[in-house]
């Protein structure tokens, strides 16, 4: 088995990439269209530990991080109507939420990973998820982080409304965050149709 899988370092980097030129664009009031790229990322991670196991995985994963990392630098170089296009709340939010709930997602997946097929990317997934919607949003949003970026006006993602219109009345932000973790929770049921279908051409490809 290879140890540095060109494949996975090539899919983690086409979606990372593709998911941040698409959350500049928005998908109804909550989303914007990168929610729905963003959570093939676990996907990607899954199949490679499936089939080349956690250390390759965790190589794919650092690869992901670096073009993550270069997508942020870029962003921050670019000035659109309201300042750059990425904050420095945004950077670190995406960052250790990326790094935390990707190699979170790993260790779950291995220590699942001799029950059915289905459980391990299922279960890694769905905390990997959680965590990574957690952090992101309240790193990037928080009113209590201000002084991560005390420069930096937040304070749109706090304004008052129903929990995705029609629930409690939370911070803005709550509710993209509700929305983004509700597309990822989706995903990762429905990505376990490609998974088993990969899983199983990568792995005739490397026995």
């Amino acid at each position: 088995m290879s140890r540095y899988p060109l494949p996975g370092i090539i899919a983690m980097a086409a979606v990372v990439v593709s998911s941040n030129i698409l959350v500049q664009f928005l998908f109804g009031q909550w989303l914007t269209w990168g929610a729905f790229t963003y959570p093939l990322a676990f996907l990607v991670t899954d199949v490679m530990n499936r089939v080349y196991g956690p250390a390759a995985a965790r190589r794919v994963v650092f690869a992901g991080f670096a073009v993550g990392l270069g997508c942020s630098l870029v962003g921050t170089m670019i000035v659109g109507e309201f300042g750059p296009l990425v904050t420095l709340r945004i950077a670190l939010g995406s960052a250790l939420a990326f790094l935390a709930a990707q190699m979170l997602d790993v260790a779950v997946f291995d220590r699942l990973r001799a029950g059915a097929w289905w459980r391990a990317p299922l279960a890694s997934t769905l905390v990997g998820s959680s965590v990574d919607t957690a952090l992101f949003f309240s790193i990037a949003f928080s009113g209590a982080l201000t002084a991560l970026e005390p420069g930096n006006d937040v304070s749109w993602a706090a304004e008052p409304l129903p929990l995705l219109g029609v629930g409690p009345v939370v911070p803005l932000w709550v509710s993209l965050a509700v929305a983004d973790w509700s597309v990822k929770l989706a995903l990762a049921v429905i990505a376990l149709v490609p998974f088993r279908l990969i899983v199983r051409q990568l792995s005739a490809r490397v026995a």
